[in-house]
């Protein structure tokens, strides 16, 4: 019940930042869309029986969320520079990243914060690691992913029995 209105808030929050329109038609219609969509996977739910486990903590997670920003700033900078400079990067690569997450929905936040990071992308997910590619490879790349691997995986509530 509690992650029903869990998502049916972050639906609503999605809905009124995309929508950017706060009239009465349009509030009604996206109130609506919110209960139908919750509706849906509900009953999704009761048919397959396979649920998506949130397996990390909240308060964690937005901690992790304030340090990714402050991470995506340093990269987006650094890419300018790549970019704004008239020599091409030397130092491309691609390569693999060990990964220390037990539930998916911390691997898939993993994989999703190098992608979202400047300069690298995710490109292939197996269970024991990702395969990266990026623009600018340093020996201090694979230490940085490793902060990045530590600090979502502590992120995590699995076997833990904290639910926060």
């Amino acid at each position: 019940m509690i992650q029903g209105i869990i998502a049916a808030l972050g639906l609503a929050a999605l809905w009124l930042l995309m929508s950017g329109l706060y009239k009465t038609l349009i509030l009604i219609f996206g109130a609506l869309s919110v209960l139908l969509t919750i509706f849906i996977i509900r009953r999704m739910d009761k048919v397959d029986n396979h649920k998506l486990g949130y397996d990390i903590g909240v308060f964690s997670t937005i901690g992790y969320l304030i340090w990714l920003l402050k991470e995506i700033a340093k990269s987006n900078m650094a890419v300018s520079k790549i970019i704004l400079s008239s020599k091409q990067p030397d130092q491309q690569k691609m390569f693999e990243v060990p990964v220390t997450q037990q539930s998916e929905i911390a691997q898939v936040i993993f994989a999703n914060s190098i992608t979202l990071t400047p300069g690298t992308v995710t490109v292939e997910s197996e269970d024991d690691h990702f395969i990266v590619h990026a623009i600018d490879f340093a020996e201090g790349d694979m230490e940085a992913l490793a902060d990045m691997d530590a600090r979502v995986t502590a992120i995590e509530t699995t076997g833990s029995g904290d639910n926060s």
